[in-house]
């Protein structure tokens, strides 16, 4: 565990990855993100710095976790002005974590490599309480070398991994399809549902049902109690629903392909977004979709 850490993004996945590693016992240096107070109260709470520029953040630690938005953070925090990750970044780390397009992944990719340093990919199929808890499903691509080197620390992070081939974006193309189709089960739930309550049937009935047959899905345990309560705590928000089946879009056009289910699901969180609604969960598409609610 002689390795140092820091994290850049410390939003609830970042924070909770950064104290999983803290009660495992490594080194975990410094923090840091756009919101200033909540970085703060981190490195507090946890005994650290608190970076307040990403060239800080470099300096303190070998191996670098981000967890930011989107690709224009990625691209900010990597690619742009002065202050970057990639300044005197030679030997360091960097292990990315957020959903992102394969594109950027790949920039980031060579940027780092032109630094003396690496990029490896980390794309995560889980929840906040899992992060916490270090029972991750991890999706890894790059340099399987630079895999090695990190190995040990995303064991202690994950409960399972899978290291995937063919170099970098390669793993940001895997979980664009994992949740390109978590999206659609969800909404496709959400549209069963709603007509199962429109014609009078109890929902705990339905739900027992599908969960016997065909119906049944992952969602269906995730998200099928909170639909029929309106029960809609944001562990995976509509708006990165939205911004996740837009990916997964995107990747299609360029292959050729015509995925109109998920071009359906994408308007349906995309509506969620511009009726103020996107801080919901994901289960939130039923807002939609049972009479009498938002749509």
């Amino acid at each position: 565990m002689s390795q140092t850490i820091a994290f850049v993004g410390v939003g609830r996945m970042g924070a909770n990855m950064a104290r999983r590693l803290m009660d495992c016992g490594y080194n975990v240096t410094a923090v840091y993100d756009v919101y200033t107070e909540g970085a703060a109260s981190l490195a507090k709470e946890i005994g650290c710095k608190h970076a307040t520029t990403l060239a800080d953040v470099t300096a303190a630690a070998d191996v670098i976790f981000t967890v930011v938005t989107n690709d224009a953070s990625m691209r900010t925090i990597f690619l742009e002005g002065s202050d970057n990750l990639l300044v005197n970044a030679k030997g360091k780390i960097f292990v990315n974590c957020a959903t992102v397009t394969p594109g950027i992944h790949r920039e980031v990719y060579a940027a780092a490599r032109t630094a003396g340093a690496s990029a490896l990919e980390a794309s995560m199929a889980s929840s906040i309480s899992q992060a916490r808890e270090g029972k991750l499903y991890l999706m890894l691509a790059g340099d399987e070398a630079v895999y090695q080197q990190v190995q040990r620390i995303i064991e202690d992070l994950s409960v399972n991994r899978r290291f995937i081939a063919g170099g970098a974006g390669k793993a940001a193309e895997v979980k664009a399809l994992v949740n390109m189709v978590m999206n659609i089960n969800t909404a496709g739930l959400a549209e069963g549902l709603g007509l199962a309550a429109a014609l009078g049937h109890d929902l705990g009935m339905i739900r027992e049902v599908f969960s016997q047959t065909g119906a049944n899905s992952r969602v269906l345990e995730t998200d099928g109690a909170d639909m029929a309560d309106r029960s809609h705590d944001c562990w995976f928000s509509a708006e990165h629903a939205a911004k996740d089946s837009g990916i997964a879009g995107l990747l299609a056009k360029e292959q050729g392909l015509n995925l109109p289910l998920n071009t359906a699901t994408e308007a349906q969180y995309q509506k969620m977004v511009q009726l103020g609604l996107g801080g919901l969960d994901k289960s939130g598409v039923a807002e939609l979709t049972f009479k009498g609610r938002h749509a």
